[in-house]
Formats: C-alpha cells, structure tokens, sequence
C-alpha cells in the first residue's frame, strides 16, 4: 500500500479543498470495501484495555477522536475505525442547506504545521446529513454530532436552530455538540455569552437526555471562558470541548487576515486556556482537549491536566493515520512508565 508521504505529496498538489474532497473519496471507498477497511483497520486501530474508558455510559477504546470540520456530511463514518480513531465527531451541520463562504477559504501553511479556513459551516444541511447517518448504521466507533445555526438565521432566532437540530440527531448520536465558536460565521461568537447558554442548555434539557458539550474559542480571557464553561455546566452541559480555531493571526507569518488557525501553531495557546478551565472544572464536567495534539506526549499532557478525550484533525492533513496509531502507542508507553494500569488513572493525575 502507499505511504501516506506518497500520497501527501500527490494532494498537495491541489488546493487544500480539492485535496479534502479528493481524501473523502478515498474514504469512502475505504468505508465500503471489507478488505481494505481491515486491512486498515488492523495497521492503525490499537485495541489495549488500558486504554479503554465508558463515558455517559459509552465505551471508547481509545481516546484519541477526530475533530468536527473534516466529516461534516458524515460520509467517511465507516473508514474512522480503520483511520485508528476511538471515537468520531461529525459536523458542523445546520438545520438548511449552506454553501459556506466564498473561496478560496482553506490554506494550508506546511512550515508551520498549520491550517486556516474560512469554511463557514458548509454542509448539505440536516435533512441530508440525517440520511447519511442512516445508511451508515451500525456506527463502527462512539459519534459525536456538531450542530450550528444557519449563517443568515437571525441572533434572536439561533436558539430555534439549535432546538430543531437537537431534536432531529439525538436518537442517532452518542453526544451532542453546541458550536458558538467558529470564527467563520458572523457574529456567533457573540452567542458566546451567559444569557444565551443559559437559555440553550435550559432548553436542551427539556428535548433530550442525550449528552451535550460546549466548544468554546481559545480567544477569550481565561476568567470569561471559566465563568462561560461554567455556566454551561450549571445549565445541564456534560462537558466542555476547547478549543475551536483561533482569530490570533500573529501565530503564523503572513497568514490570512480572516478564518481560523488551526494545526501546530494552536498548540500552546488551546493546551494552555484548557488546562485553566480544568482547574475549575476537573470532576465537575467530562472535558475534551482539542488543538494542535500531534504526539503522544501533547496528548498525554492534556489527559494528566484533565482531559478524558483528545481530538485531532489539522494534525491528520501533515502526518496521516499512522499518526492516531503512534499516539495511541506513545500513551501506553507513557501510561507504563507512571505505573497506571488503565487510561483513567491518568486523567488529571496534574491537579490532584
């Protein structure tokens, strides 16, 4: 088979949206094809008990997720086992149909390790979606399901957006998602606030048990960001994912002045407003760390300041899926060496 250097270098040679469509086909071929979904499956996926963990009364076998942004129509569903995943994480969708923003609106910046887009919540809107989630059962991995507000739908009608969206993939996913937090759609990270999220959890409590997240923005101050996790777990949040992409240009030279930066050059800046909130929140609300993890190590770091689960997705576009199965391989080896029998143990071994 071909090396994902091999085939890096071929999508490269497209823009970086052409490359994702081209990736998902591949994908989907994967997700179809038994032998080659095995094949895969057996190279990348990493079975060890210590490793494994329930959560919301699911079972993850791994903690290393991929991040909303790269499934968003849930197409590649059935191929995320064989990428090594744990645990997948579908979306942003919305409740009608969207384009997204004009394009180009994805740059990749190679010496850095990072990625920007300006996607704007592009999807084939909930209808679709639903469908798609159909014909993928039964769903090989635990499924996270990203939902947003359509980008023309009024501030004082977003909660109607979330409110139809919760209702339609709750039967389906394993966890919910509330996304105020891309930079890609005007004006909803002013939904970043606590009257809002206290009317949005207050209301999802009523339409579903189903477990629900918050992810957050790294571009807060870490006090406001605390009081908003907190405030959304006082409302009924399970737990909070931080972070999304972030609006700090300064991050990478001569980037885009639009979009968000996502990869490596996220790394310091989401590991460090997480491990604020999980000072405050560590055995309060089950978090989720996500932002520029590309080793083991970072992961491991986040897991020990209190992250049960990690994502990852720019990462995947520089290293491809041997890069789950190392992380998943690095963990136990560091798992080892502090003498933990199973991942557990380690979650928040920093703050107690």
């Amino acid at each position: 088979m071909f090396s994902y250097e091999t085939i890096k270098k071929v999508l490269f040679l497209f823009n970086p949206e052409k490359a994702h469509h081209i990736a998902e086909c591949g994908l989907k071929i994967v997700g179809k094809c038994k032998l080659l979904k095995n094949y895969y499956e057996k190279r990348n996926y990493i079975s060890d008990q210590k490793l494994n963990q329930e959560l919301f009364g699911i079972k993850f076998e791994n903690p290393v997720g991929l991040a909303a942004g790269f499934d968003k129509n849930a197409t590649m569903i059935n191929a995320m086992k064989s990428m090594g995943f744990g645990f997948t994480e579908i979306g942003t969708m919305t409740p009608m149909p969207q384009d997204g923003n004009p394009k180009p609106r994805m740059f990749r910046y190679p010496e850095q390790k990072s990625v920007q887009n300006a996607m704007g919540f592009n999807n084939l809107g909930a209808h679709t979606v639903l469908k798609n989630l159909k014909k993928a059962q039964p769903f090989p991995l635990p499924l996270g399901v990203n939902i947003g507000k359509n980008k023309n739908t009024p501030e004082r009608f977003a909660l109607s957006d979330y409110k139809t969206l919760i209702k339609k993939f709750e039967n389906l996913a394993d966890y919910l998602v509330i996304n105020i937090s891309s930079p890609n759609t005007p004006n909803l990270r002013d939904l970043q606030n606590e009257k809002f999220i206290n009317e949005l959890f207050t209301m999802a409590k009523t339409l579903t048990s189903k477990p629900i997240f918050l992810k957050i923005a790294p571009d807060m101050e870490a006090n406001q960001a605390i009081e908003l996790c907190k405030s959304a777990v006082n409302a009924g949040a399970i737990g909070i994912i931080a972070t999304n992409t972030t609006i700090d240009y300064s991050l990478v030279p001569n980037c885009k002045d639009f979009g968000g930066l996502s990869g490596a050059c996220l790394s310091e800046k989401s590991a460090l407003l997480f491990k604020e909130i999980a000072k405050e929140l560590y055995g309060k609300a089950i978090l989720i760390s996500v932002g520029g993890i590309f080793t083991g190590k970072q992961a491991y770091e986040r897991i020990k300041n209190g992250a049960s689960l990690v994502q990852v997705y720019s990462s995947l576009v520089f290293e491809g899926p041997s890069m789950v199965r190392k992380i998943n391989e690095e963990l136990l080896e560091l798992l080892k060496v502090d003498g933990y029998d199973n991942i557990t143990e380690a979650i928040g071994a920093n703050l107690r």
